[in-house]
């Protein structure tokens, strides 16, 4: 299916989570955190870039392997992505739901 987020219609799963990581922008970034209801630091982008290229390496995602990462400690993952933070984070960065998330 497709959706629209801000002025970009990209395709997406049932979840709301990008089917192809390609279509994902910093811009799109910015709209799908919006929606979320807060605003993106250069902190968040340096995480959504560590899971963007985790996953293109194919190495699953856990919140366990982002707090060992030395990027951001699992109480600072918490604070930039609330509500489930590997959820969260995964939308924004546009790559699909890790396994470890229910």
């Amino acid at each position: 299916m497709q959706q629209t987020i801000g002025i970009t219609t990209v395709d997406v799963n049932d979840e709301g989570y990008l089917t192809d990581p390609g279509q994902w922008t910093p811009e799109l970034a910015h709209q799908i955190a919006q929606a979320q209801g807060f605003e993106l630091t250069d902190k968040h982008f340096e995480v959504l870039h560590y899971l963007r290229d985790r996953y293109a390496e194919g190495t699953p995602l856990t919140i366990r392997r982002i707090g060992k990462s030395g990027l951001v400690t699992i109480k600072e993952f918490y604070d930039l992505f609330p509500g489930g933070p590997l959820k969260v984070s995964s939308k924004i960065a546009g790559i699909p739901k890790p396994a470890s998330c229910v």
